[in-house]
């Protein structure tokens, strides 16, 4: 039942074709549980919570910094040095007080996060370096909980649907981690202050989609937005590969270092040298841009094309003979892609275009 109050300010969602009160009412019973209250966490937190989701966990043990500000609007320069779930609760009461939240001040670790998703009927992964997700993955595989998950580098980003009715988990996108350093994060990279906004509302639409029993467009498929361009496209993941589905959590810190120490770092190539290799008709030279279908239409130098997601069942189609070259926009994709073919009759002669095309150009 809604009170007075509720069916004027859901009311929107109650003439929504599709929606109305049923599914309005699923919503006010459901709970989700962000984890990552910055970036994508701002505009999630405040749509699920406009929304009317009846239980909302916050966890982030992370304190709001002045370089927040530029992105994550929904703290102030009053919230600066203040945690940032705390303060994120003190606000979302103030747009919607009913709404229940749950606060979580403390790093999630492989030993508190069974516990604290099990409480949840959605999990949504807004946080930012590979321990964590590999960790968020697996206590939702284990718990048996959707996630949604999402993430943002400079002006692109990319979110998903995991683990929902029997689908592809993150581990079936990212079987073995890459190293952490080989991708910058906001820090060293930088971000366009109103991506996560874009991301982190898209993240919010599939998060309420299944509270409310809608099905989630995402589910099995990774959306690619390119706010530079305006480019977008959705590259289906495939089924769930059993082998991918765990049951115990273990030490994710030493789980990304290790995985990246058993693989070697690829010869590299400077595009100054590149080019000379392409003049040099002695040379057998091979190019293969492993970028999306959408950055391949706005500018290549050449080559195959075979997008990373699809590098090893399209293994075949790398050259057996000569030096290959493998592209991309920064050199980060098409090193991930070299490492994934270390069975490759003609690994030895492999190698990545440093900075990728950003040096070429």
């Amino acid at each position: 039942m809604f009170s007075k109050e509720e069916l004027e300010r859901y009311s929107r969602h109650f003439v929504l074709q599709g929606f109305g009160q049923e599914a309005q009412e699923k919503l006010k019973q459901s709970s989700v549980l962000v984890i990552g209250a910055g970036g994508l966490g701002a505009p999630l937190l405040q749509y699920l919570t406009a929304a009317g989701i009846g239980k909302i966990g916050i966890a982030d043990f992370d304190s709001i910094s002045l370089s927040n500000l530029q992105r994550q609007v929904l703290f102030t320069t009053d919230s600066i040095g203040k945690l940032k779930s705390e303060e994120s609760v003190e606000v979302l009461k103030k747009l919607n007080p009913n709404v229940e939240f749950k606060v979580y001040s403390k790093m999630l670790t492989s030993e508190n996060t069974l516990a604290i998703i099990e409480q949840y009927d959605v999990i949504v992964d807004g946080t930012d370096n590979f321990p964590t997700r590999y960790l968020i993955n697996d206590a939702s595989v284990i718990s048996k909980k959707p996630l949604v998950y999402g993430s943002v580098h400079g002006f692109e980003g990319q979110c998903s649907v995991f683990n929902h009715n029997n689908g592809p988990n993150y581990r079936d996108m990212h079987p073995t981690p890459p190293n952490p350093d080989s991708v910058p994060n906001c820090t060293e990279g930088g971000v366009l202050g109103a991506l996560p906004g874009i991301i982190g509302s898209i993240m919010a639409v599939e998060a309420i989609k299944i509270l409310a029993g809608m099905e989630p467009e995402l589910s099995g498929q990774l959306y690619l937005f390119d706010s530079l361009h305006y480019y977008n496209q959705k590259i289906k993941l495939g089924a769930a590969n059993p082998t991918n589905k765990v049951t115990e959590l273990i030490d994710y810190d030493a789980f990304c270092s290790n995985s990246f120490e058993k693989t070697s770092m690829p010869k590299s190539v400077k595009a100054v040298e590149l080019k000379q290799w392409l003049k040099d008709t002695e040379n057998e030279v091979s190019l293969v841009d492993v970028r999306e279908v959408y950055e391949r239409s706005i500018g290549h130098i050449g080559g195959i094309h075979i997008p990373l997601i699809t590098i090893l069942e399209k293994s075949s189609e790398v050259p057996l003979n000569g030096k290959v070259v493998f592209y991309c926009s920064g050199g980060v994709r098409s090193m991930h892609a070299i490492q994934q073919l270390e069975n490759h009759p003609n690994h030895t002669n492999f190698y990545n275009l440093e900075n990728g095309l950003h040096e070429w150009s």
